[in-house]
């Protein structure tokens, strides 16, 4: 591990916090998330297994947030899922991949015979497990901790990346910066700029280190959000900076067509990761979800099989510069 990555993801996990904590502070004052909808009915539980449903205990945490600390436990270990060697024999780099959507993702990916290298901002602890549930799954993993925005450290992860697997096949730009804002004046150039460096020039940063590396028949998800579809009045910054992955994705898959190489997106509504505890007040995280036609988040192994859809030549030859819109339906609140 390079010292310069481990102690310039210390500083912007503190930049965040500062960022979070002026939030927290004037949330204090407000009273939470006005906007979250009441449940209304039982949840809509139609998965191989039953998924927990608002409300939840009322929590909040620490940016980046913390996988082990949520209550109740994200499901990300999708049990019914039988591997059947979709990505068998390749390689993949996940951003954001210790925890949330990133986890388990990584988890399908090596079931599907992958070998996955996890990048992360400085949840340690939450990356261990990843790794440790990889590894469960017959398959190799790496961690690699560092700023997504800084692109030296986009270039040294796929590095690290060859130098353990041998190759690289499947990239997945996962890893956000979320913090919402009441009133637009709220928005402070730090703020706006820690959003855009980390989910842009992110994504940005990986793609360009990875795309070289790449041979005929590989591929790059992206994670997008519905806020990038539909908008979102108090996460301005984070929705705009969606809606650019969906118009780079699109494009991209365009450019790269000729070489082979797909591009997609997953597009997810509310899903239960540190995420949103770490933006949300309690009082709204107990609620999370609730808007929705489901009446639930998503739980994130219900968001990963379209990751792996999406990476396997064998399920999607044909399909770059998508959108995969997975938000529990459309209409609700």
């Amino acid at each position: 591990m390079d010292d310069r990555f481990e102690d310039r993801a210390e500083k912007i996990a503190d930049q965040e916090r500062k960022i979070q904590a002026g939030i927290d502070a004037k949330d204090s004052k407000g009273g939470g998330d006005k906007h979250e909808g009441e449940k209304d009915g039982g949840a809509v539980q139609a998965g191989a297994r039953k998924y927990p449903e608002p409300p939840f205990p009322k929590q909040h945490q620490r940016k980046p947030g913390d996988e082990a600390a949520l209550d109740p436990a994200p499901m990300y270990d999708a049990p019914f899922w039988k591997g059947s060697g979709k990505l068998d024999g390749m390689a993949a780099i996940v951003t954001g991949g210790d925890s949330g959507i990133g986890r388990a993702v990584a988890v399908l990916f090596a079931r599907e015979g992958c070998d996955v290298a996890i990048c992360h901002l400085d949840e340690e602890k939450d990356a261990e497990a990843t790794k440790a549930a990889v590894e469960a799954e017959g398959r190799k993993a790496i961690i690699f901790k560092g700023d997504v925005a800084d692109p030296t450290f986009s270039e040294a992860a796929v590095k690290a990346t060859l130098d353990a697997f041998g190759r690289l096949d499947v990239v997945v730009p996962n890893a956000a910066f979320q913090e919402h804002v009441e009133a637009l004046e709220d928005l402070t150039l730090e703020h706006f700029d820690r959003t855009l460096k980390t989910n842009l020039y992110g994504y940005f940063n990986l793609v360009k280190a990875a795309v070289p590396h790449l041979k005929a028949g590989g591929s790059i998800v992206m994670t997008g959000s519905v806020t990038g579809i539909m908008g979102n009045e108090n996460l301005l910054d984070y929705s705009l900076t969606k809606g650019g992955i969906h118009a780079f994705a699109r494009s991209l898959g365009t450019h790269l067509a000729p070489r082979g190489i797909r591009v997609n997106v997953v597009a997810p509504g509310p899903v239960w990761t540190p995420l949103n505890p770490a933006d949300k007040d309690a009082e709204a995280t107990s609620k999370f979800g609730s808007q929705t036609v489901m009446k639930r988040p998503a739980q994130p192994e219900e968001i990963a099989p379209a990751f792996v859809f999406l990476a396997s030549p064998q399920c999607s030859s044909y399909i770059t510069g998508e959108v995969l819109p997975i938000i529990g339906g459309y209409g609700g609140g």
